[in-house]
């Protein structure tokens, strides 16, 4: 990769990025996004305007998923009355690997990345029209790319 930034997090934009993969690599968790902005604050940011990048690898070292949540739903009809509710559903650790691979499938956006603590939280909306919390614990994170596009 041509651009690679550590603990520059708070310097990229991640809201409406998209995943297209998501491996675990040497004990660390790594997404591809696409469509990721990169802040004019951002180290390899030669430009005193935002720039947007596809093909972003983060990398969350020593990253682990801590847990996942498929947000409930309520249904109203046409009158706008209740019609029945979907709770939230914490899914079983063993239903990560698969819940990972569906959400890698390109058509998953981030909604919102947040760094809290030691962790980082992300709510996603789902190709299958479902919202999704996932809370990875890591490390440090980075952030490698090829090139800069414009926004």
């Amino acid at each position: 990769m041509k651009y690679r930034t550590t603990n520059e997090f708070a310097h990229f934009r991640f809201s409406e990025a998209y995943i297209s993969a998501i491996q675990k690599i040497n004990g660390s968790l790594q997404f591809t996004l696409d469509n990721v902005i990169i802040l004019p604050e951002n180290s390899c940011n030669r430009d005193i305007r935002e720039m947007r990048t596809n093909g972003l690898n983060l990398t969350i070292q020593d990253g682990s998923v801590q847990s996942l949540v498929e947000e409930g739903y309520k249904t109203y009809d046409a009158d706008g009355n209740f019609k029945g509710q979907c709770e939230d559903r914490l899914l079983a650790p063993e239903a990560y690997n698969d819940a990972l691979k569906a959400l890698a499938d390109g058509e998953c956006c981030i909604y919102a990345l947040e760094k809290q603590g030691k962790g980082y939280l992300f709510t996603l909306d789902a190709s299958n029209g479902r919202t999704y919390l996932l809370h990875i614990a890591g490390g440090r994170d980075m952030e490698e790319w090829e090139r800069f596009l414009n926004p």
